[in-house]
């Protein structure tokens, strides 16, 4: 395993800035997740890693070892990085035994034990090393494609969106066996994704690229519940914006007085939080606020209900066994901490609120909702 140091890169194609200057620790033996949008330049970040292609200025290191700076380019099979793409990309015509020990040295290609003791280390048995990749679910083609990648030992695993074509449940299988299987390699990789839920449940750290920069490094569970501003908040997962203002170290909005996440400058501000910590009250809640239920959609497991509270419309995510029914008179309260963040402009009283996803679709209205997918993951 080796630490990853990515330093000031910069990328432009036909004079267009992809990156600006990167700034990414990966620790050695450990999985970050880079997010973000499309056109965020993940995929360039993870070319010129690779040593697919060559970067215009910054310091890649690799182990302590300069693997592209100024007058260094070293070529990507110099660089003993594992590489996992989308599709797997296994060999069609070649068994899985055959695939796995294709990067091995020639003379251990065919050391089936060793096969065997990698198929065992992503969770498929061993006899799977005479099949043929169209005899293999879409999940245990992902699954050969890291054993395949951790059979050199490299110094770096990258994960190009492997679970991508993958169903949710397949997904989330995958998903566990490929961390599982990392950990027990000691492997230092990292995942390139535009899924906000794969990078916050597998990695142990999260940058998310927005506009060639990394605008937040940080634990999952912070950038969650601390995104680092409204932006933010809408990218990664659903939240609910409200305006308001921050007076005396708390928030006060639309749902009463609630105590900051973070310290916030005094002022007008937009307050964030996410639909999950809008709970129902009890009737003997004094803090509780009223609000009519307008909109209930039901998943089974959990509901997202539309709440009117006078002139403003919030959306919480309830558990479904929970779930009121439209035109019920309720009281709510606000679990947790909440982000503000400073407010400019003429919008700053105008009492509207807004659900956004990680999407970013919203729709027309008072109120902008969250257009929601069926997985809920």
């Amino acid at each position: 395993m080796a630490r990853l140091s990515v330093t000031g890169l910069t990328k432009s194609f036909s004079g267009r800035p992809v990156l600006r200057g990167v700034d990414l620790a990966v620790e050695a033996g450990s999985l970050v997740a880079v997010l973000g949008a499309s056109g965020s330049g993940k995929t360039t970040l993870m070319r010129l890693v690779c040593g697919f292609e060559s970067a215009d200025s910054g310091l890649i290191e690799l182990g302590g070892q300069i693997v592209s700076g100024r007058g260094v380019h070293a070529p990507p099979e110099k660089r003993r990085i594992g590489y996992v793409a989308q599709e797997g990309a296994l060999f069609p015509h070649l068994s899985v035994l055959d695939n796995i020990g294709f990067g091995l040295p020639r003379a251990e290609r065919r050391n089936r034990p060793r096969i065997e003791a990698l198929l065992s280390s992503v969770g498929l048995p061993a006899s799977y090393a005479d099949r043929a990749p169209h005899q293999l679910s879409g999940g245990e083609q992902q699954r050969v494609a890291l054993a395949r990648a951790l059979a050199p030992n490299p110094r770096l695993v990258l994960l190009d969106e492997p679970f991508s074509s993958l169903d949710a449940a397949l997904r989330a299988e995958t998903r566990e066996a490929v961390v599982a299987a990392l950990a027990a390699s000691g492997a230092t990789a990292l995942l390139v994704t535009h899924d906000q839920s794969e990078a916050l449940s597998m990695a142990c750290a999260v940058a998310v690229l927005r506009d060639g920069v990394v605008a937040q490094f940080a634990a999952p569970e912070t950038l969650y519940r601390e995104p680092v501003d409204a932006a933010m908040a809408r990218f990664v997962g659903e939240a609910v914006i409200l305006p308001g203002a921050v007076r005396g170290g708390s928030a006060s909005c639309a749902l009463g007085r609630l105590p900051l996440a973070r310290p916030a400058a005094e002022g007008n501000a937009d307050v964030m939080l996410r639909p999950e910590q809008i709970r129902l009250a009890t009737a003997s809640n004094a803090n509780a606020v009223a609000a009519r239920v307008v909109g209930v959609q039901f998943y089974g497991c959990d509901a997202m209900v539309r709440l009117a509270l006078g002139e403003v419309t919030v959306a919480s995510r309830l558990p479904g066994y929970r779930a009121p029914r439209t035109g019920d008179e309720v009281r709510l309260q606000v679990d947790g901490l909440v982000m503000a963040y400073p407010r400019a402009g003429s919008e700053a009283a105008s009492g509207s609120a807004e659900l956004v996803s990680a999407r970013g679709l919203q729709s027309p209205g008072r109120v902008a909702t969250l257009q929601i997918e069926e997985n809920l993951s």
